[in-house]
């Protein structure tokens, strides 16, 4: 009920506000490709030399690779620069963020190996020119509720506020279609885990080359997972439907259980509504690192950092591991996860007068090649860090772009983690897969039920 009323509240403002965010000029965007890199990074490396020039990133498959294996390490060689331990953290404390000092302060075997910074992001050439394209005609809408005249990738490669840079994450390129099977991984305080696996199936609509933002439907993507196991849970499937602007028209989401054997909408599939596939340790718009509407929060630019973030985490992504030599009681294994100096854009999100979260503050570290949120950190009503979430990615050279291949959640007042994207047992995301909107209907989904 409170949710219902401050949605209400804000509907009205912003059905009586007028103003959107500008576009840039043509003379600014003439910058992308120039001084800044073609999504809007600063093409220099930094004055120390710690974090180098950005010269194009991995364009192409490294030796070795063949379609459907996992990626080999482009970066095998590099050496371990320094380790930053709960003994000597203060020495680097500058280069870290708060949710990676308290699991420093907590966990005195917990480490985080730095390694030589490597900018492998890279994007195909018309993924640089819907970006370019974006920056003169992208404009948010007011209270950035949604985005108008964008298509394909991010749409403010030169932001000017926060909100901009969230969108940036939201709309970045992913490709077209994607099928994989993977599993999550939940703990327990006493160290026991629980392991889920499911097949995923994705549409990206927003990215479908040629096609015009009315022509999408207000869509972004298409999402169809069915649960494999464990047993009791094999056959359950959901669909989703995630929406541009959720506050004038919210995902729509449908569920199959086969002991009820019908398909169902789902209410509710959005904002602090509990992850129930992480057992409750994280909320549906931590999904992503952060997904849905943003209407709950003031969302402030703090400007550019150097940090150590996960980055080209291939050792992770290994298919010769087994998900018992990742994740670890306390946290996954350090020794797998590599970090690298790189610049950040910093957002901090403040919950809006009238409105309700059960996070009250919250700080995201978006990756400047990629726009992808890297790290993120949670604080509840009291302003007290509760939960630290890690993006560990890798550049999926064979198309090329840059995504995730584990997420990890990691609570901090119980104990417990969550990570996603375990498919080291399996196979890595195939996207050479063709998949259309009709795919993934409800009337599609039914069909498979049956």
């Amino acid at each position: 009920m409170n949710r219902a009323i401050s949605l209400s509240v804000f509907l009205v403002s912003v059905l009586t506000a007028s103003s959107v965010w500008a576009k840039v000029t043509p003379q600014q965007a003439a910058r992308l490709g120039a001084d800044l890199t073609p999504m809007g990074a600063e093409k220099a490396g930094n004055a120390s030399g710690s974090i180098p020039a950005w010269k194009g990133g991995i364009t192409q498959p490294i030796a070795g690779y063949e379609e459907g294996q996992f990626h080999p390490n482009p970066y095998a060689k590099d050496r371990v620069l320094h380790t930053i331990n709960a003994g000597n953290w203060q020495k680097y404390k500058d280069q870290l963020t708060q949710g990676q000092i308290e699991l420093l302060k907590r966990h005195p075997q917990y480490s985080i190996n730095v390694y030589p910074s490597h900018r492998s992001a890279a994007y195909p050439q018309f993924v640089y020119d819907a970006v370019k394209k974006n920056a003169t005609s992208a404009e948010l809408q007011p209270y950035g509720t949604g985005v108008t005249d964008t298509i394909m990738a991010s749409p403010f490669p030169i932001p000017k506020d926060g909100a901009e840079v969230l969108w940036n994450h939201t709309l970045r390129y992913r490709g077209l279609s994607w099928e994989y099977v993977s599993s999550t991984l939940n703990t327990t305080q006493s160290g026991d885990q629980g392991i889920t696996t499911r097949e995923y199936e994705y549409y990206f609509a927003y990215s479908e080359p040629g096609i015009t933002l009315p022509e999408i439907d207000n869509k972004i993507f298409y999402l169809k997972r069915k649960t494999l196991a464990p047993a009791k849970m094999s056959g359950q499937m959901t669909l989703v439907h995630e929406t541009l602007d959720q506050v004038r028209s919210p995902r729509k989401s449908w569920i199959y259980m086969p002991g009820q054997r019908r398909v169902r909408r789902t209410p509710d599939l959005s904002y602090d509504t509990a992850d129930i596939d992480s057992n409750g340790i994280r909320t549906i718009d931590q999904v992503d690192m952060f997904n849905g509407a943003p209407n709950l929060y003031d969302w402030t630019l703090l400007g550019k950092q150097e940090k150590y973030i996960p980055y080209n985490a291939y050792k992770l992504h290994a298919g010769n591991l087994r998900i018992s030599d990742i994740a670890k009681k306390d946290f996954i294994n350090p020794n797998l996860v590599r970090y690298e100096p790189h610049r950040v854009w910093v957002v901090e999100a403040t919950l809006r007068t009238g409105m309700n979260h059960i996070y009250t503050k919250r700080r995201y570290y978006f990756d400047e090649d990629t726009w992808q949120i890297v790290l993120a950190e949670e604080y509840n009503a009291d302003g007290k860090l509760v939960q630290v979430t890690e993006a560990h990615t890798i550049n999926y050279y064979e198309v090329p772009m840059v995504y995730s291949t584990l997420e990890v959640t990691y609570d901090l007042e119980d104990g417990r983690y969550f990570a996603e994207g375990l498919d080291n047992e399996r196979s890595p995301i195939n996207m050479n897969v063709e998949f259309g909107r009709r795919d993934f209907s409800s009337s599609a989904l039914r069909r498979e039920a049956r």
